[in-house]
């Protein structure tokens, strides 16, 4: 199979045009003048416009393409889902879009010209839709790869199942042919129960070989080769590339030499409380082994993944599942779809999450990505990208502040010298005296068969002391003495918390998910609507044997913002997302240990400091 033009390797012709000073070159290689037109600024979410006059509401799973020859157009494309509130059926449910399609010559404002497909492909089952488009350029054909989210029981005998299917085009905006059958069939999860999730679909071309990756949560991401044609895979060559229980949503690309894995993580789709994000990992094959920033592979239990892409505390909430398009200046942007806190799901329509698309400048330090310079997702007018030939770009790099420790607040620290608890704290539901001592420098504490979600009970209990006012860094080391590899202990945890009551909260932790270790950054809200969400969590960095976990408190604009940083040593911290959260007038900080019995967190200290920020 020869190589597949995506607009990566588009603008990577462009860049070697360029850097060579050639006089002519592609259509699609156009150079930029110093002289031109400023390229057009740019604000988030990205307007996709109906013919009706009205916004579409959500372009999930986004994947971007530019034209080939003399097309200066760009393409996108999003997964099955409602464009508005008020198209609907004869019986009052949403239209489903069966993979919206739009164009645009400024990667920001883009026109809907139709669906990919007027009905699903025979072949795909009823119960839910065609996700994650993928869309690659060969041969003068364009290939639409998908997720089909089941299958009938003819296509897999055991109960059906997702799979992965392919579409074919002599155009970017169809009419679409699809191949008949899947490009990957169902198969059965490697613990035996149930099917595989064969969800979103990557396709990269390296040394004249074609890989699909696939995968989520339930099965993890795999990796297989392409048949010639591209519409078939290869079962033999398939290789596992993710742990499961950690990653979805893959995309794969290269630069300077590696390989860059970027896999989302956690729920996509939970309203206010949606936590995804992006990691990412790199390698010199394609076929991994991919690790991180500190050296831990993404395939191992304690599961590896440096943040790339997490809500910062402004109005966007969910950042995931990404696309990366370079514009025609040689800027990488990356688009990916969020959630607006403010007005997280469709009217009318209880919980249906809408999840608008972004587009943000992709940064490169030291060899890995940042978005923004670290400053994660834009709310407010940015520079745009330079999206035709000809305009003068106007974003400029730079790198955002982090926020550390300062000055020790010795009143509200404790090492856990002595054999009892500091009189600075306090149970909140104390537990069995049995359960917990303190002596050579720690808190040993049993962990509880209990959590802190009402109306559920019993409510764990939890160790606490006022919190500082203004703004503020707590942190632990802890030890959670669970297994780790492959026990199946689910949710066990202990680390951090900051504590309004038991229905409002957040709370960062060393925590077992299934088969992982990961740390965990939850957010807890009461009371909510009926059949509302009240707890989202995300992902943040390492877990190790011991496990270093800080929470920053800032306040901006009169919200409280909580941002999540982990250390595996101590010393080097990976930052994480942030929630905002209003705790109350008297929030408490301290420790939490529950999610199961039969183990022990171990905790070192409780650290609280006030806040400095540096430039790195």
């Amino acid at each position: 199979m020869q190589a597949i033009l995506t607009v990566a390797t588009v603008a990577a012709l462009a860049a070697t045009f360029l850097q060579a000073g050639a006089a002519t070159a592609p259509a699609v290689a156009s150079t930029t003048s110093a002289r031109g037109p400023a390229a057009p600024d740019h604000q988030n979410p990205m307007t996709l416009s109906l013919p009706d006059g009205q916004t579409a509401a959500s372009c999930a799973d986004p994947t971007v393409v530019h034209g080939v020859g003399r097309d200066r157009n760009w393409y996108l494309y999003c997964t099955t889902d409602a464009l508005t509130a008020t198209d609907k059926t004869p019986d009052g449910s949403l239209v489903q879009h069966v993979v919206p399609t739009y164009r645009s010559t400024d990667l920001s404002h883009w026109t809907y010209f139709g669906d990919a497909f007027t009905t699903k492909p025979a072949w795909v089952g009823d119960a839910n839709g065609v996700w994650a488009p993928d869309v690659v350029y060969r041969d003068g054909r364009w290939f639409l790869y998908y997720a089909a989210s089941d299958t009938p029981t003819a296509i897999a005998p055991t109960g059906g199942g997702s799979a992965v299917g392919v579409a074919t085009s002599s155009s970017p905006t169809g009419p679409w042919t699809d191949s008949g059958g899947p490009v990957v069939a169902p198969q059965a999860a490697p613990n035996g129960t149930g099917q595989r999730w064969e969800f979103d679909p990557e396709v990269i071309t390296d040394r004249g070989a074609t890989y699909l990756y696939f995968g989520s949560y339930f099965g993890g991401v795999n990796v297989r080769r392409l048949t010639s044609d591209g519409l078939r895979s290869v079962p033999s060559s398939e290789r596992e590339i993710a742990i499961d229980n950690r990653y979805e949503g893959t995309y794969l690309m290269r630069h300077d030499g590696w390989w860059y894995f970027m896999g989302s993580a956690t729920n996509c789709c939970n309203g206010a409380l949606t936590g995804y994000g992006v990691f990412v990992a790199r390698s010199r094959s394609p076929l991994g082994p991919f690790t991180d920033r500190d050296g831990v592979a993404i395939t191992a239990t304690r599961v590896g993944g440096t943040p790339l892409l997490a809500q910062n505390g402004n109005r966007w909430v969910g950042t995931g599942h990404n696309t990366v398009v370079t514009d025609l200046a040689g800027q990488d942007w990356i688009v990916y779809h969020a959630v607006d806190r403010d007005d997280p799901y469709y009217a009318g329509q209880g919980t249906y999450t809408k999840r608008p698309v972004l587009i943000d400048p992709l940064d490169w330090i030291d060899g890995w990505p940042v978005v923004r310079g670290g400053a994660g997702p834009s709310d407010t007018v940015q520079p745009g990208p330079v999206a035709q030939p000809g305009e003068r770009p106007t974003y400029r790099p730079s790198r955002a502040a982090t926020d550390v420790p300062g000055r020790l607040l010795r009143s509200a620290s404790t090492s856990f010298d002595g054999s009892s608890l500091p009189s600075t704290l306090s149970w909140v539901r104390e537990p069995d005296p049995a359960t917990w001592t303190v002596g050579g420098g720690e808190l040993r504490w049993q962990t509880q068969a209990a959590d802190i979600h009402p109306p559920t009970t019993p409510l764990a209990s939890v160790l606490a002391e006022p919190a500082p006012s203004g703004d503020y860094v707590v942190e632990t080391t802890v030890a959670v003495d669970t297994p780790a590899t492959g026990d199946g202990v689910n949710y066990v945890q202990g680390g951090l918390i900051v504590y309004g009551d038991e229905g409002n909260y957040v709370r960062l932790t060393s925590n077992s998910i299934f088969d992982t270790r990961q740390t965990e950054f939850g957010k807890q809200v009461s009371p909510q609507p009926a059949g509302s969400p009240t707890y989202g969590n995300m992902v943040v960095g390492p877990v190790g044997d011991r496990t270093t976990l800080r929470i920053v408190h800032r306040v901006v604009g009169g919200q409280h913002r909580y941002t999540a940083y982990t250390s595996d040593d101590g010393r080097h911290f990976v930052r994480g997302g942030t929630w905002t959260a209003d705790l109350g007038a008297h929030p408490r900080i301290g420790l939490i240990s529950l999610g199961g019995s039969g183990f022990t967190s171990t905790f070192d200290d409780l650290r609280v400091s006030t806040v400095r920020s540096v430039h790195r």
